[in-house]
């Protein structure tokens, strides 16, 4: 998504020519180029797909949405293992239409995952719950702390489910290095993304990643923090943002690569 402005050859032969070792697919631009054909194009290039994003929207009530949302995310979960990636994104989902019950929303996450962790694993896929800021709470995601996050994994086997650490999203939340140990020492963090927090945040608020180094975060320590936790799995690079979508897609590439070693390393 920080270069969804290239196609997936360009963004196969940019990452190529940068010595970027693997990518985290999107499933919009993959379905919209075929599956399979994705999967060929980046294991003969010889990249890895880090992980694939999105599934989730857990929270419906009503029966027929439920269902819906269980076989979406069966097919997501197939997928991914047909990229060859052992990891997929669930952004929970949101309160339900005329819900005020954000522990009842998480409650049905779990018994979503209940359903869907067991047959993840059968095709070799971890379920990995990303917490979004809570200004995305009402909307997109009403797990919003890495701790709400572990405290759902954890009715789980750490190989069926675990945490997404995403900067932009925990940056500011006291408790989020205590959850960071907790979750090392239990073997859930099953990815780790960068990007920067900005203000004034754009209207919408969804597109205002920050590019790396551009904002707030101590994005070093936060990558110290996680080697620290015993994390050794790849670090993605994630930006929503309209001003980076509208450049050449291949310097906004190379811009990246070049801070990721500038700010983190």
């Amino acid at each position: 998504m920080t270069v969804k402005q290239l196609s997936l050859p360009e963004l196969t032969e940019a990452c190529l020519g940068l010595g970027v070792p693997g990518i985290g697919l999107w499933r919009e631009p993959v379905q919209a180029y075929g599956v399979e054909r994705a999967a060929k194009l980046v294991r003969e290039a010889g990249l890895t797909v880090t992980t694939l994003c999105r599934g989730g929207f857990l929270t419906a009530t009503d029966a027929d949405e439920w269902t819906r949302a269980l076989d979406d995310n069966r097919a997501a979960v197939v997928e991914a293992a047909t990229l060859g990636t052992d990891t997929l994104v669930l952004v929970s989902g949101g309160l339900p239409p005329g819900s005020r019950d954000l522990p009842g929303a998480r409650e049905r996450i779990a018994d979503a995952l209940g359903i869907l962790a067991p047959y993840a694993q059968e095709h070799g896929v971890r379920l990995a719950i990303e917490p979004l800021h809570p200004m995305f709470a009402a909307d997109r995601c009403a797990v919003s702390t890495l701790t709400q996050a572990l405290d759902i994994a954890e009715r789980f086997p750490a190989e069926q489910v675990g945490v997404v650490v995403d900067t932009y999203h925990i940056w500011w939340d006291d408790q989020a290095p205590a959850a960071v140990a907790r979750a090392g020492a239990g073997g859930r963090i099953h990815s780790f993304q960068l990007a920067d927090w900005v203000t004034p945040l754009p209207a919408g608020v969804l597109n205002g990643r920050g590019q790396l180094g551009d904002g707030a975060i101590d994005l070093r320590a936060w990558r110290e923090q996680v080697d620290a936790a015993g994390y050794t799995g790849p670090i993605e690079v994630e930006l929503f943002n309209d001003a980076l979508w509208a450049r050449d897609g291949v310097e906004v590439l190379s811009e990246t690569a070049m801070r990721y070693v500038r700010h983190t390393v």
